[in-house]
Parts: C-alpha cells; structure tokens; sequence
C-alpha cells in the first residue's frame, strides 16, 4: 500500500511537472560609469553568449562561436559592428564613438569592455539599445548608469530601445 502511494505521487509530480513548459528568460545588463577625472564613459556588458551567438547567426547568415576555441578574428570583428549598431550612446546630444578594448567569458555570459573618451562635460546621455531585441522579442536589457555619483537604472524592451537621461 505505501509502495503504491509513493508510486502514485511521483507519478503525479512528473506529469504535473512536464506540463509545464520552459521558459527562457532573456536579459542583458550592462553598466555605464562616468569617470570625470578620465573623462571617460566606461560601459560593461554581460550577454548571454548563446543567445548573442545565434543573433549574429540570424543577421548574418552563418554560424558563430564567440566564447569557444572556434571562435574566429572575423567573428569578432562582426561582433563587435553587432555591437556598434544595436547600442549608442549620445552625450549632450552629440553621437559618440564606443571604443571596443576586450572581453572575456564568465560560464555562459559573455563579458565586454568598452569606453567612451574625451567626456568632459554631461548634460544629457541619450542610450539606445537594441541588443538582442532583435532576434528575441522577450529580450530585455538592464542597463545601471553612474554619473556624478547618482546610479539610474534603465530598461529596454522591444517597445522600449532609446532613453535620455538629464543632468
């Protein structure tokens, strides 16, 4: 008799547990700090780098590996023009260029480094970001940003990829 209640819940929790389908969850957080003595913008980005790999493979047509041994000099060149084209930054309403330096993994999350220099002065920073979005609608990017010692936190979604912030 126990063998069989033990039997029949087990059965119980695994069909009422595969019921349920998977949902992935799609973030990306990225930090932008304004340092007045560098005069400098230092952003950081954390994607998840299956998600990235298979973004770059939809835009352009063919496989990528970034984060693995495969991972080519062309393929990062094509991440990093990915990268230019779904996140800016403008400063006092002046488009920026983001200087890509490096990037590392951390398990499955692909780490970049970035700067924006000769940043003297903010009144406004406009953010645009995109990242993702594209290839998964779910997609949502956090992005923490510290300017004068004041951290704003911001979301982008799909209806949502462009936000200026006044100082």
């Amino acid at each position: 008799m126990k063998k069989r209640l033990v039997f029949a819940l087990l059965l119980f929790l695994s069909v009422s547990l595969s019921s349920f389908g998977v949902h992935k969850f799609y973030m990306g957080i990225y930090q932008i700090n304004y340092s007045p003595e560098k005069k400098m913008l230092q952003v950081t980005s954390r994607i998840f780098v299956d998600d990235l790999n298979k973004a770059l493979e939809k835009k352009y047509n063919k496989k990528f590996f970034i984060g693995s041994d495969k991972e080519t000099l062309g393929s990062v060149e094509l991440l990093k023009k990915y990268l230019v084209e779904n996140f800016s930054i403008k400063v006092n309403g002046q488009s920026k260029t983001m200087n890509f330096l490096s990037k590392e993994m951390d398990a499955d999350v692909l780490i970049c480094y970035s700067n924006v220099k000769d940043i003297s002065k903010i009144n406004s920073l406009e953010i645009s970001n995109s990242v993702l979005i594209d290839c998964f609608s779910e997609q949502q990017n956090i992005v923490h940003v510290t300017v004068f010692g004041t951290k704003k936190s911001l979301l982008f979604t799909e209806t949502s990829m462009r936000e200026v912030l006044k100082y």
